[in-house]
């Protein structure tokens, strides 16, 4: 499986699901098992690479005000979910964070923002093909603190001054 194979399986399920990130995930798993397992581990392996891609403070930051406060656990499912809006979103919300505010015109904090079950659908998927639980994926995970600099999410001009356009929206 390639970045376009992988972009485009995200893209159908997200479609097929009709914004319910449980139900993405589901079809995700469904779609999934039709392949093989060495391309399970690949979908894997890309899905990391795009945590570890997302894992940052100014994506984190963004998070936390469009979901309104953003725990460790909130951001991690938050990226799940970004990578579930698809390539598009993906990639401009990590060349510019504040766009999420145009990427996003519907967002919603009380539906949107958390697609936890999204990151486990390739497991889900290796262990229903083979028994097993997915290997060692080779490659770095996000661990400990997001790069990049980090800055106080509580200070509301910093946060505006960083996030014109999503503070607009969400923070005032």
């Amino acid at each position: 499986m390639d970045e376009t194979d992988f972009w485009q399986l995200i893209d159908e399920t997200r479609e097929g699901a009709q914004g319910d990130p449980v139900e993405h995930a589901d079809l995700l798993v469904e779609r999934l098992v039709e392949r093989t397992p060495d391309e399970v581990i690949d979908f894997a392996r890309l899905f990391e690479a795009r945590m570890v891609r997302a894992w940052r403070w100014d994506v984190w930051g963004a998070a936390d005000l469009l979901l309104g406060g953003a725990s460790d656990d909130a951001f991690d499912f938050f990226c799940c979910w970004l990578i579930g809006q698809g390539r598009e979103v993906f990639e401009g919300a990590l060349a510019d964070p504040d766009e999420l505010a145009d990427l996003v015109p519907d967002f919603d904090d009380e539906e949107d923002g958390d697609a936890e079950e999204l990151g486990d659908a390739a497991d889900r998927a290796h262990e229903q093909l083979t028994g097993l639980p997915l290997p060692d994926l080779g490659i770095r995970s996000k661990s400990g603190k997001p790069t990049g600099r980090s800055f106080d999410f509580d200070d509301a001009r910093i946060m505006e001054e960083r996030f014109p356009r999503l503070w607009d929206r969400f923070g005032g």
